[in-house]
């Protein structure tokens, strides 16, 4: 029963656990993808209902453990239209000299749950690689989508957005972090947020 089409990956999957910012397979570079199969299509499935139960708007595959360059997302552009799409592989090109305009949004990470601190990216992303079916694929992102696939890109070579912060701004990520992780199950989003378990 393959999948033809974005769509179908979208639905039926079902939610893993998401890995939290000190677990290996977060600071270590990808494998690249090379079979678009049924096992591939299980893990996007699996993928876009751990997102969609997190209430993210990107996720790396590395979130839910597993070690390939793959990443997720369902996300607004600048025109707050929502953009949702697989990149297999992706390379992200930034612009250069006049046409670089930082953006210093806020930003968090599921694997950092209840975080979210500024971080200056460019505001345009061109990201290109493979879809689900190995189709080559490019992408310009604008607005937070710019931002998404730049910090799930970010993820795919071993990268947190917290690596990113100066000193002083990461502490203060740290501490958000540390004031909620009580909502955040240790399974989450497997067990809902403010959810823990009493047994």
């Amino acid at each position: 029963m393959g999948a033809n089409s974005l769509e179908e990956l979208t639905t039926g999957g079902t939610v893993r656990r998401i890995t939290r910012w000190g677990e290996p397979v977060l600071h270590a570079p990808t494998r690249p993808v090379t079979s678009f199969d049924d096992e591939l299509h299980e893990l996007i499935r699996d993928m876009f209902a751990t997102m969609q139960a997190s209430q993210g708007v990107g996720l790396a595959a590395t979130q839910v453990g597993v070690d390939l360059a793959l990443f997720i997302y369902d996300c607004p552009d600048e025109d707050l239209v929502n953009r949702v799409g697989v990149f297999c592989n992706p390379k992200v090109t930034l612009p250069e000299g006049r046409d670089r305009k930082l953006d210093a949004t806020e930003e968090g990470c599921l694997s950092w749950p209840g975080g979210y601190q500024p971080v200056a990216r460019p505001d345009r992303a061109i990201c290109s690689g493979q879809d689900a079916f190995g189709n080559q694929i490019t992408v310009e992102g604008t607005g937070l989508l710019a931002r998404c696939l730049q910090h799930e890109t970010d993820h795919l070579g071993g990268m947190v957005f917290g690596d990113r912060l100066s000193k002083r701004a990461r502490r203060k990520l740290d501490e958000q972090v540390e004031q909620l992780a009580h909502l955040y199950p240790d399974d989450w989003p497997i067990t809902p947020k403010g959810r823990a378990q009493t047994n």
